[in-house]
């Protein structure tokens, strides 16, 4: 085809994504481009102004950007104490290799990763019934991209509160009968949805629940509310429980994962990144917070092959 005008495949190699992403921007209205006897044609100068005008508003794919001044990966999504120690370890024992991560919650992180606009995605969206994770509701997401899915640690949910709590046996039905104040997470993370997932079961009208409106982004400020006392309770990782010595009663078990294209999985920075996860020296800086499970770290629990 002429170098003035590109088709999918042309348009997808410049862009530096996939040809599914092209077509989800096409289907969103958001390439300028033609079709001309069932196929997509784009012409070359109006791609480069599309790109000059969006990268302003940040709305290109990131793989479609100027390439990175150095070599380092981006993550966004779920949050675990964990997860921030084993970054942590990772960097201190591999200071060359680079993985920024944003706490978004792991229905903002997957989106981001469809959009390409982060390279992994930390994510526990699993069913609050037995904790399996939803391999279907994160692939339709992810629009059917060739992803795998990465087993990192078994975790236990559960409400955190002081041993002070009026309350000696909390559950989701004495948060609102026994007007306890509430710390929430935010829209979209996957505490949330376990949270609103128990207060719909025990058919809990959270607009009656005191302190649902006030919202925080990590499992780490859920523990600050509640030992400040601007808040009773809140659901969080027994990790933050161990931290702060609050009390904990448990609601759910559940697998942390990493969600990342399969392009992505092979990067040195994933590899060092789960060499980190096995080793001693990692799992000895958390043995002491209890209730993580590693058996099976760093398997892949599900890949687009399979």
């Amino acid at each position: 085809m002429s170098s003035e005008l590109m088709n999918t495949r042309e348009l997808a190699e410049y862009l530096g994504i996939h040809e599914k992403q092209v077509y989800a921007l096409i289907k969103a209205n958001r390439l300028p481009g033609t079709r001309i006897t069932g196929k997509w044609i784009f012409p070359k100068h109006l791609i480069d102004e599309w790109i000059e005008t969006h990268s302003l508003e940040g709305r290109v794919p990131a793989a479609a950007r100027a390439p990175r001044p150095f070599e380092h990966l981006l993550a966004a999504g779920s949050n675990d104490p964990v997860l921030d120690l084993l970054l942590h370890t990772l960097k201190q024992t591999h200071p060359d290799l680079y993985i920024f991560s944003a706490t978004t919650g792991s229905t903002e992180g997957l989106r981001l990763l469809a959009e390409r606009n982060t390279d992994i995605a930390w994510c526990h969206l699993n069913d609050p019934a037995d904790g399996a994770s939803r391999v279907a509701d994160i692939t339709r997401a992810l629009n059917d991209e060739k992803i795998a899915i990465v087993h990192l640690f078994q975790r236990e949910l559960g409400l955190v509160f002081r041993a002070d709590c009026p309350v000696k046996k909390p559950d989701f039905a004495a948060i609102a009968e026994g007007g306890l104040r509430f710390i929430n997470r935010q829209p979209g993370a996957g505490t949330r949805l376990v949270a609103d997932h128990f207060f719909k079961t025990e058919g809990i009208d959270t607009r009656k629940v005191a302190g649902y409106a006030d919202e925080v982004y990590t499992h780490l400020e859920v523990g600050l509310a509640i030992l400040s006392g601007a808040a009773d309770i809140g659901l969080a990782t027994r990790a933050i429980s161990s931290f702060m010595g609050l009390r904990f009663a448990p609601v759910i078990s559940e697998s942390f994962d990493m969600i990342l294209c399969q392009d992505v999985f092979f990067k040195k920075e994933v590899q060092a990144f789960i060499d980190t996860l096995k080793s001693a020296e990692f799992r000895a800086r958390v043995e002491k917070l209890g209730n993580y499970d590693f058996g099976g770290s760093g398997k892949i629990r599900y890949s687009s092959t399979q």
